[in-house]
């Protein structure tokens, strides 16, 4: 792979941290599933492949690249998602997860969570 195509693979699989001046603007709470990893590798809506390893997510209506932090009600952890994929399709559900901020979430287990998101600038 060409040096530059690395780098860039690198940045993309960076964990998306919020900034201490990013201001939050409340999307809504709902119920968060994510993604399993036997998708990694296919493409989402965005164009990019699916790595079960990075800090994405999936929303309906949200442009590609958001940063969303995404908090689970029942235990406090947050964790911020940048969005590069449409979803969630079942209709009880307002956001899907990679397997990573899943687990980060601590929802990996149970496979959803009710959650809080909040759009970043």
């Amino acid at each position: 792979m060409h040096r530059s195509g690395f780098f860039i693979m690198a940045l993309l699989t960076l964990p998306v941290l919020a900034q201490a001046g990013d201001s939050r603007v409340e999307i809504g709470t709902g119920m968060a599933s994510y993604y399993g990893v036997e998708l990694g590798g296919s493409r989402t809506a965005s164009g990019e492949r699916f790595d079960p390893a990075a800090m994405t997510a999936a929303h309906r209506t949200l442009s590609f690249g958001s940063r969303v932090a995404v908090t689970n009600l029942a235990n406090g952890q947050e964790v911020v998602v940048r969005i590069n994929d449409r979803g969630p399709w079942g209709k009880s559900r307002i956001v899907d997860v990679s397997y990573a901020a899943a687990k980060q979430l601590g929802m990996h287990r149970t496979g959803i969570a009710k959650v809080k998101l909040e759009l970043l600038d």
